[in-house]
């Protein structure tokens, strides 16, 4: 389904019983071509097949619980931080997911950079490899990072539902030249129906 939205953004809705759907918005179909929309596509399949809706509702469920009168803080905290590690995997295991959809690493990361910060107006001027060369330049940072500079950046992610687009852009491209994906793709290659000429 398509949502009129100027926020670029898509989702899954799992409806117990209901046939489950994905909703884009508008501003998303404006942004990104279609092989990156067909990017964005796989990586909310990625969330159905995964059942993540079910394990997010269940876990918000839970956090209402261990919001009771009494419960200690650091319990709260605790399972919240927990929550949103699981939440920030989820969403690497569903950009697998969309480079599976699509075969094509820079294809997912251009889909990330856009939603990053990109303009319909400015795409052309938008280059993949520095998005790529500002992810790698952001691991190199933190790996020299003081303790005290990698603490504040812990402290400003950990509280993010999503990873920073570019950690998950350096993790994509890291993962098409794994050996696991090869062999997905091969498997998807073999097990495609010869094409006609």
């Amino acid at each position: 389904y398509i949502k009129q939205n100027p926020s670029p953004n898509a989702f899954t809705l799992a409806i117990r019983g209901k046939k489950p759907i994905i909703v884009a918005h508008t501003s998303l179909v404006e942004l990104l071509t279609d092989d990156e929309f067909k990017a964005v596509l796989g990586h909310e399949m990625g969330h159905l097949a995964c059942d993540h809706g079910v394990w997010l509702s269940l876990a918000q469920v839970l956090g209402i619980g261990v919001e009771f009168p009494g419960t200690p803080y650091f319990i709260r905290r605790q399972f919240e931080e927990q929550l949103l590690r699981w939440s920030r995997s989820a969403e690497y295991t569903c950009d697998r997911a969309a480079l599976i959809c699509v075969r094509e690493p820079r294809i997912v990361a251009s889909a990330l950079m856009k939603l990053a910060g990109g303009s319909p107006k400015l795409a052309a001027e938008l280059s993949v490899e520095a998005f790529l060369d500002q992810a790698r330049a952001y691991e190199d940072s933190l790996a020299s990072a003081s303790p005290l500079n990698q603490f504040l950046d812990n402290s400003r992610t950990n509280a993010l539902t999503h990873p920073l687009p570019v950690a998950r852009a350096k993790e994509i491209d890291q993962w098409s030249r794994s050996t696991e994906f090869a062999a997905i793709r091969d498997r998807l290659v073999s097990s495609a129906p010869a094409s006609s000429n």
